[in-house]
C-alpha cells in the first residue's frame, strides 16, 4: 500500500513537469521517487508560491508537494527552490545515465538526489555547497546515494572534476572559466546569468565535441537566485542589466571566444561574448 507521501509525489511530479512544459518520463520518475520532506527539515514548514514572502508554519506534508519554495534557512535567504523552474532546467540539461554531473549550490541536497536518480548507480554527482553546515546536512541527507559526493566549499575553483554536465544553483554575472574548462566535449553548463540583487535568465552552454571558438548557447526563463560567491563582478553586472533592459536575450545562440564585433554581441566580457550569430570570420 502506498504511503501518503508516495501518493502525493506521483501527482506532484506529473504536475510539476506540466507546469514546466516538459515531457520527460525519466525526470518525472526522479521527482516522484525523492521525498521532499527528507531534505527541508522538520515541520512546521515555511513555503512560498512566489518570489517574495513566506507563509507561516505548515505541518501538512501536502504543502511540500506543490510548485513552491520551501525555506531551509530564512535568515540567510536559502530555500529549496521552485520545482517547475528546476524541472525546466534539468530537462534542458538532459542528464543521462552513467554521466558525471557537477552541481554548484547543493543546499540540503533535494535536487542533488534527483540528479543522482538521473545518473543512476553507474554515474556520479559531485555536489558543492559553500555553507559548511548545509554541506553537512546534504551529506547526511544523501547517505543513501553512493554515487553522490558532497564537497564543502566553493564550486568556483580550478580543480573541478571533468563532467558531462554542470548545473549551478546560484547567480553569476558571466560564464565562469572554471566551469567551462571542466566541461567534457559535448558537455552542458546551465547557470543563472544574473547580477546580484537583480533578475536574469538561465544560460545553457554546450561545449562542441570538435572544439572551436563558438559554443552553442541560449537563454531562457526569468529567474531570481542568490548570488554565487566568486562569480559576481559589479561592472559585468551593470553591463548585464543593461543588456536585459535592451532586450534580445531570446536571440542569443552562441558563446564566442576572442574579440567580438560590437554589432554582434548581445553581451561582451573579457575575451568572450554572447551573440545571436557567428561572425563571418569566425573559425
Amino acid at each position: 500500500m502506498q504511503s501518503r507521501s508516495e501518493t502525493l509525489r506521483k501527482a506532484y511530479a506529473a504536475r510539476i513537469l506540466r507546469l514546466a512544459g516538459v515531457r520527460d518520463p525519466r525526470l518525472e520518475s526522479a521527482f516522484a521517487a525523492v521525498p521532499r520532506e527528507d531534505f527541508v527539515g522538520p515541520p512546521p514548514w515555511r513555503v512560498s508560491g512566489g518570489l517574495f514572502g513566506l507563509s507561516g508554519g505548515d505541518r501538512d506534508i501536502a504543502a511540500l508537494y506543490d510548485d513552491v519554495l520551501v525555506a531551509i534557512d530564512a535568515r540567510r535567504g536559502i530555500n529549496n527552490g521552485q520545482p517547475s523552474l528546476h524541472a525546466r532546467g534539468l530537462a534542458a540539461l538532459a542528464v543521462k545515465e552513467g554521466e558525471t554531473v557537477v552541481q554548484v549550490g547543493a543546499g540540503a541536497g533535494y535536487y542533488t538526489a534527483i540528479l543522482a536518480r538521473l545518473v543512476g548507480p553507474s554515474g556520479k554527482v559531485v555536489a558543492y555547497e559553500i555553507e559548511a553546515d548545509l554541506a553537512d546536512k546534504a551529506r547526511a541527507n544523501l547517505a543513501g546515494f553512493p554515487q553522490v559526493e558532497v564537497r564543502a566549499g566553493s564550486g568556483v575553483a580550478e580543480d573541478l572534476p571533468k563532467a558531462e554536465a554542470i548545473i549551478v544553483n546560484a547567480a553569476a554575472t558571466h560564464p565562469v572559466r572554471a566551469w567551462l574548462d571542466a566541461l567534457a566535449p559535448g558537455g552542458r553548463l546551465l547557470f543563472p546569468l544574473q547580477a546580484a540583487g537583480s533578475s536574469g535568465a538561465m544560460l545553457m552552454i554546450t561545449r562542441p565535441r570538435d572544439g572551436g571558438d563558438a559554443w552553442p548557447a541560449r537563454l531562457f526563463g526569468g529567474v531570481v537566485f542568490i548570488a554565487c560567491e566568486g562569480a559576481q563582478d559589479p561592472a559585468a553586472g551593470r553591463r548585464l542589466d543593461a543588456a536585459f533592459r535592451r532586450g534580445g536575450a531570446e536571440g542569443v545562440r552562441w558563446l564566442r571566444f576572442g574579440p567580438a564585433p560590437a554589432s554582434e554581441a548581445w553581451l561582451a566580457g573579457d575575451g568572450w561574448a554572447l551573440a545571436p550569430k557567428m561572425s563571418q570570420t569566425s573559425g
